[in-house]
């Protein structure tokens, strides 16, 4: 047992607070790394387009190579990521459930809410299917608790409880990661959509969603093919409605 001299206060990391962009680029790497496993450790081309997918992510970004770059930069100095060894390319896996101090099980859960914006329990658990498997949606707020209620000796909370939406029958879960919550930015979103026909684009957008995840993974797989045998990487797509 070792003990602490009386007037010694140990020392605690603190958190990092992450960019948004930071918390894109994390989130997409803990995501392939359970959803494609034989695409991970990414490249930054993979990388950028699991970032920029137009499906499974709130919100939508545009993040270019350079942006990507500074991030990983970053997370690395917060030991986050770090850079794979005995590849001709560079590739880039996460570290978050050591450099954060999680089990696995909060860091889906946390990895979720950076990726696709502030969930229920319930959606959350659905969610998750393809990274883990929780029994119910009861061990889902078994860790939401735990991390809510995180002692500040190990960093302070992690999500929040935020308050509940207008018709809604559910209270959300945000993550606390890129600092606190904006609450009126995020009550302007929900008025926005719960507009008449919101429901409808709603299930229009979902049903795009579903196929642009498949072109986005079949993507991914060619550049990696690419990258292994030496080809020239094929050009970009143009954005819908863009020559």
């Amino acid at each position: 047992m070792f003990f602490i001299p009386a007037g010694i206060i140990p020392v605690t990391t603190p958190t990092p607070i992450l960019t948004p962009i930071e918390a894109r680029v994390l989130a997409t790497l803990m995501e392939k790394a359970r959803t494609v496993p034989d695409s991970y450790p990414m490249s930054l081309n993979t990388l950028v387009l699991g970032c920029n997918q137009k499906t499974s992510r709130d919100p939508i970004m545009n993040i270019s190579d350079a942006q990507a770059l500074t991030a990983l930069d970053e997370l690395k100095s917060a030991g986050l990521v770090r850079e794979a060894s005995g590849s001709r390319v560079a590739r880039f896996e996460h570290n978050f459930q050591r450099g954060i101090g999680v089990p696995e099980q909060s860091a889906v859960v946390l990895g979720l809410l950076m990726l696709r914006g502030p969930q229920t329990a319930g959606e959350l658990r659905l969610n998750t299917e393809r990274w883990y498997r929780f029994a119910d949606i009861s061990s889902v707020e078994g860790f939401l608790e735990e991390l809510q209620d995180r002692a500040a000796e190990k960093g302070g909370p992690l999500v929040v409880k935020l308050p509940r939406a207008p018709g809604a029958r559910e209270q959300r879960w945000a993550h606390l990661l890129c600092g606190p919550v904006d609450l009126a930015a995020l009550a302007a979103a929900d008025a926005d959509a719960a507009q008449p026909g919101a429901g409808a684009s709603m299930l229009l957008q979902a049903r795009i969603d579903v196929l642009e995840n498949e072109v986005a993974q079949l993507r991914a797989t060619v550049h990696k093919l690419c990258e292994e045998l030496g080809l020239p990487l094929p050009p970009p797509v143009s954005p819908r409605g863009q020559d």
